[in-house]
């Protein structure tokens, strides 16, 4: 019983981390790529695709954190905490930006 509770257990944490990769990554993807087009001193269409193509340099990384870590807990606030900060960054740039051309 021990066995099939651990294995059950296991299979619960890969199944989080797998979430966590895919929701969060996408999630910390979005908002980074979204921070960046704001900060990059470029044109705003120039600046959306030169962050976008970004956005999988930043995808793939968001995936190897949340399997290098720990815990799946770990491993979740390494996407959420990034995610939130990068978030209220963005909120705070974005009527500033709006302002422009």
């Amino acid at each position: 019983m021990s066995k099939r509770a651990l294995s059950l257990r296991y299979r619960l944490q890969v199944a989080s981390r797998v979430v966590a990769a895919a929701v969060g990554g996408y999630a910390l993807t979005s908002a980074t790529i979204v921070l960046v087009a704001l900060l990059l001193p470029l044109p705003r269409a120039q600046a959306v695709l030169a962050s976008s193509m970004l956005g999988f340099v930043w995808y793939t990384l968001a995936v190897i954190a949340v399997f290098s870590v720990r815990t799946a807990v770990r491993a979740w606030l390494a996407i959420a905490l990034p995610t939130a900060a990068i978030a209220l960054v963005c909120a705070w740039l974005l009527p500033a930006a709006g302002s422009g051309p």
